[in-house]
């Protein structure tokens, strides 16, 4: 008799997983049920904030799977359907058709949670207001969509994170009066240190943002329950339409109410094969904690990457197959218009928090030979261990071929490597490509020669 693998959640760790545990597994052996509240599958997230600059023509070109799909390979896929209840003694959960409302109880061998994670919302006056979005969905761009064509002029984003650095570039393409509001000093300032974030900050400002650092957002003003302005500490912003980027929050209320254990970062708690402390029940995606591989601490790092990774090994240990994640380093790229911005790892003020003696060291480059026509500068920080010159983490903020520098320093620093290593390194060069020293091997060949 075949196993059967409920799933709850059908988009990049759902899915991932259901793909894998499909090809580990055939139907006769392993019956997979996935449940997805929403309407769509196995979408890029990542790519909303370009659809809405209109460098992606439609929704359906972010769709990499439609559920028409994943039934074809044998998923008995339910979109619109919602898990209301898990019951992890008797191996039930409880779905809701949100169509009908109608309630049924459903069996399980294998459970896998890929709940994901929400956008923050703070309590705000207002907040609920016409007008307030988030992006984080394809309904959501939908609905940006048709306020943009509706001619609005003004817009505010709340948070200079990924998501605000992307949108507000978005919304200023379409011809927005774009005004970003963020309450720390600097844009970025999650995942760059201060003197790295200026030069986002000066781009943003350059490109005709109204760039409002250090500044708190109290509420929404409303006119007939639409939003107009954005209160702050400062005084009210005008708009006529808010994007809220605040980051995410794991999606766990579900695992907690069935008795599965959540950690103090407030993911869902994990081992490398992605199974929870209950048994047959597994986890993957943004509401997992994973073990950071610099400081051994449980994080939440929600990233398309690792929940596509962590679904196909969720996936492939359901089959019956064996394989462990190997934890994060948070490595991330992102631009602002010809500005490309990276990390991995730590910062100086997170490697200093996490107990390291720890030096900081930036270094002005050129993403191309000199004389070559389109150098641009770049910089790069990197973040090392005093005395043992252990990389700890890397940023870059530059030109055109900058940023993707900054996956030579997450796979030295994924193998531990000391700085005086990664300087050593044999890196490709051609004019076009680099000057005769790559601005990697500079940077860690400067900061080698600080500590």
């Amino acid at each position: 008799m075949a196993r059967r693998l409920v799933i709850i959640g059908g988009d990049a760790a759902g899915m991932s997983a259901a793909a894998q545990a499909r090809r580990m597994a055939p139907a006769d052996a392993l019956e997979i049920v996935a449940i997805e509240r929403g309407l769509h599958t196995s979408y890029s997230a990542c790519g909303l904030p370009y659809l809405v600059a209109g460098l992606v023509e439609s929704p359906d070109q972010l769709i990499a799977r439609t559920p028409e799909q994943h039934r074809a390979n044998g998923i008995d896929l339910r979109t619109h359907h919602e898990v209301t209840a898990i019951d992890c003694v008797a191996r039930l959960v409880t779905v809701r058709n949100l169509s009908t409302g109608q309630e049924s109880i459903e069996p399980y061998d294998e459970l896998l949670i890929s709940t994901g994670a929400s956008g923050i919302t703070p309590p705000w006056p207002g907040i609920d207001a016409d007008g307030v979005l988030q992006l984080r969905t394809l309904d959501d761009a939908v609905e940006v969509e048709r306020r943009l064509a509706a001619g609005a002029p003004r817009a505010v984003v709340v948070g200079a994170g990924y998501i605000g650095l992307e949108v507000a570039e978005g919304l200023l393409a379409r011809g927005l009066n774009v005004t970003v509001i963020e309450r720390l000093d600097a844009p970025m300032g999650a995942v760059l240190d201060a003197d790295m974030a200026i030069d986002v900050a000066d781009a943003m400002r350059a490109a005709g943002i109204d760039l409002q650092l250090g500044t708190a957002v109290t509420g929404f003003a409303t006119v007939d329950g639409r939003v107009t302005a954005v209160e702050t500490a400062a005084g009210p912003v005008a708009a006529d339409l808010v994007v809220i980027g605040l980051g995410v929050r794991p999606n766990v209320d579900l695992a907690k109410a069935a008795g599965i254990a959540v950690g103090k970062a407030g993911g869902i708690i994990v081992d490398d094969h992605l199974r929870t402390g209950t048994p047959h029940v597994w986890a993957a995606g943004d509401c997992v904690e994973s073990r950071h591989r610099i400081t051994g601490r449980s994080v939440v790092v929600a990233l398309g990457t690792h929940a596509n990774k962590q679904g196909r090994i969720a996936g492939t240990n359901i089959g019956g197959g064996d394989a462990a994640f190997g934890g994060v380093l948070g490595t991330a790229i992102t631009r602002f218009q010809g500005v490309e911005i990276s990390c991995t790892g730590l910062t100086e003020r997170e490697a200093a928090a996490a107990g390291f003696d720890a030096v900081g060291v930036t270094t002005e480059a050129s993403n191309r030979a000199h004389y070559f026509p389109g150098a641009q500068p770049m910089r790069i920080k990197i973040v090392a261990e005093r005395g043992t010159g252990r990389l700890l983490g890397a940023q870059i903020v530059g030109g055109e071929g900058a940023g993707k520098r900054i996956d030579v320093l997450a796979t030295a620093l994924w193998n531990e490597m000391t700085v005086a290593d990664v300087g050593g390194m044999d890196l490709s060069y051609a004019p076009p490509f680099s000057p005769v020293w790559d601005p990697v091997l500079l940077a860690a060949g400067k900061v080698a020669s600080q500590i």
